[in-house]
């Protein structure tokens, strides 16, 4: 039996996201979002589930945090809702929708837990999205003025913000493949706007700088792994750029001031060459304080031509899979980690998101999700695994705090060591809540 031992310093949390759990979509001058649009598009969202009411979080904000704090967490990651403070992305601030915030943000810091605050965590006000969203440029300012209002607004009581969430997701899930808000197809489009987000990303923390407000800013990308099924050389690039369309393609631009050069090459090929203005890259390519990594998945994959925008096969391996059908690799979460290291040096890493979806239900008042635990087992030793490797990880922040709104698939997976019961809104500490919280508590784990 191996003890799996954290440095006494380690900051644990969990995460959420506005969308997903506030609600009161409708409540205290809040504008509608592109998420608020697209769920009630027949047909976008899983059993036209929408986040109107979600996990009723703008009411129930001290319960949820109380939940956090019983946890023994140091930090809570939440997203802020855009048009709740601006609600049509510029102009005129909703003052109740900042009261909202400060309400929270007090109540966290009362409790003792650290504040993370993601300014974009994908619900763009539909005002911004009717001129043209993400592709039009005028929407980086809004962002910037939205962002800096924050910034000041919070100076002192919030200290390490998040720029942008998985621009991967705003950029080609949403506007390539189109599962996501606002549901576009078009690899031309998808490309500008992973750019525009980059550099609206680029501007924030200039903003941030310039203003000389407190604390640390970072951005959060997604990462996933694909282990090449082979040594053949088209197996192994046809992995590196799977793995490059999370990692090198968003980080390179923040880290070396420049894409990477065979994704570009590849894209051109595919028809798609983002739209570069001069000064860009500089902006991008801003110093961050930390990066946050959200890992979830990865598999093995293998060169078959036409399969897919990078010519690259999923194999099934047989690795067991999530409710959520993601197949579960630890190995890749260390082996991303170590690969970022190697690519972008010594940077400081926050895990903003890792868990599990499944999908138990309670009995007798306790709900038994003994998967999730291993899985947090597995991830949490390939995360220590990286850390012993050199990688300068500094927290860990499991996803979710609670079942929610999971976007597409609106209530139908649970991420949360919280059940919410839909109908009543009642929260269950599950038992990956108890577990969890003793690691917490002891900063170990055993195997």
């Amino acid at each position: 039996m191996a003890i799996i031992q954290f440095p006494k310093d380690f900051k644990w949390g969990a995460a959420t996201a506005s969308y997903q759990i506030e609600g009161a979509t409708n409540e205290d001058g809040r504008g509608v979002s592109i998420w608020d649009t697209f769920s009630k598009t027949p047909g976008k969202v899983h059993n036209g589930d929408t986040g109107d009411v979600a996990c009723d979080s703008y009411h129930r904000y001290e319960e949820d945090v109380k939940l956090i704090h019983d946890l023994g967490a140091d930090v809570y990651r939440f997203s802020v809702a855009w048009p709740r403070i601006f609600p049509n992305g510029t102009g005129e601030v909703n003052q109740k929708g900042v009261d909202y915030y400060h309400k929270l943000v007090d109540s966290l810091l009362e409790k003792g837990i650290e504040p993370m605050c993601t300014l974009y965590h994908w619900d763009l006000p539909q005002a911004l999205q009717d001129k043209g969203g993400w592709d039009n440029r005028e929407t980086i300012e809004a962002f910037v003025q939205y962002a800096d209002f924050m910034f000041k607004e919070f100076d002192g009581k919030i200290k390490k913000w998040i720029t942008v969430n998985e621009p991967w997701c705003s950029s080609f899930l949403s506007n390539y493949i189109g599962e996501h808000a606002p549901g576009n197809q078009n690899l031309q489009l998808a490309t500008d706007i992973a750019h525009h987000l980059l550099v609206a990303h680029g501007r924030a923390v200039k903003q941030f700088r310039d203003s000389n407000i407190e604390g640390e800013i970072g951005y959060a990308p997604n990462v996933t792994w694909f282990e090449p099924y082979s040594t053949k050389q088209q197996d192994i690039e046809a992995c590196n750029r799977g793995n490059a369309w999370n990692l090198e393609w968003f980080f390179d631009p923040v880290f070396k001031g420049s894409y990477p050069s065979f994704m570009v090459d590849w894209f051109k090929e595919k028809g798609a060459t983002p739209t570069i203005l001069d000064g860009d890259l500089e902006i991008i390519s801003q110093p961050i304080d930390f990066l946050g990594i959200n890992y979830y998945t990865g598999n093995v994959g293998r060169y078959k031509e036409n399969e897919g925008l990078f010519d690259l096969e999923n194999i099934d391996m047989g690795y067991d899979k999530t409710d959520i059908d993601w197949f579960i690799y630890p190995e890749g979460f260390y082996k991303v980690l170590v690969k970022i290291k190697d690519l972008y040096g010594n940077v400081p890493i926050y895990i903003t998101e890792n868990g599990a979806c499944y999908n138990e239900e309670p009995e007798n008042g306790e709900v038994a999700d003994h998967k999730r635990i291993d899985y947090l087992k597995t991830h949490l030793t390939a995360l220590k695994r990286s850390m012993d490797s050199g990688v300068n990880v500094k927290g860990f922040l499991y996803w979710s705090l609670m079942d929610n709104f999971e976007w597409a698939l609106g209530y139908s997976m649970r991420f949360g060591i919280v059940h919410v019961n839909y109908e009543t809104l009642e929260r269950t500490k599950k038992d990956s809540y108890h577990w969890f919280g003793e690691t917490i508590q002891n900063g170990e784990f055993t195997l």
